[in-house]
């Protein structure tokens, strides 16, 4: 049940659209261990919660979005500012796995703090087992997830570097101001 609910609820989140951009600039086999990694962590505690604790933590969720929204603007300046890579270190970067996946799942770990799929899984984890709630959230994640990835991977070998970059920053600050204004009740 667990599964199709947060597959469901992943669905057009801005999650699949970090997953289709990180796919367009990193392998998709680092941006899938990246995301199920985060999801993992971030599943498990929201079956920590629902489970032991209930709603206590539900009155917080405006602060965690304003955080969340802060560090997404955080990215989209990083990103716009960028890094120049030398030949060589284009090629290590790539070759690279370790650098791809910690930015990939410290973005979707954030992402996901006072999301809708967290709380979907908070609630789901309050009515049945913790286990089986978090195994089966992340599943449908990491699945809808990994749509987005295969759609990422084939339009990053189409579109040119700047595109991704500015289309990506423009990603992060817009899901930036939206957690922010969302978390400050302006939505």
């Amino acid at each position: 049940m667990s599964t199709a609910v947060i597959f469901v609820a992943e669905l057009g989140d801005k999650s699949q659209l970090m997953a289709m951009t990180f796919a367009a600039r990193y392998r998709a086999r680092d941006v899938l261990i990246g995301i199920t990694a985060a999801t993992a962590l971030v599943h498990l505690a929201s079956v920590a919660i629902g489970y032991f604790i209930g709603d206590v933590f539900s009155g917080a969720q405006g602060t965690i979005e304003i955080i969340a929204g802060l560090a997404f603007l955080a990215f989209a300046a990083w990103t716009l500012r960028g890094d120049e890579l030398t030949e060589d270190e284009a090629e290590k970067a790539r070759r690279s796995r370790g650098l791809s996946i910690v930015a990939v799942g410290t973005a979707f770990f954030l992402a996901e703090l006072g999301d809708k799929t967290m709380l979907a899984t908070i609630t789901l984890a309050t009515q049945h087992g913790w286990f089986g709630t978090w195994i089966g959230s992340t599943l449908g994640m990491v699945a809808a997830d990994a749509l987005a990835i295969g759609v990422g991977a084939v339009m990053g070998r189409r579109l040119p570097e700047k595109a991704i970059k500015y289309g990506a920053a423009v990603l992060f600050a817009i899901f930036g101001v939206l957690l922010v204004a969302s978390g400050a009740g302006w939505l």
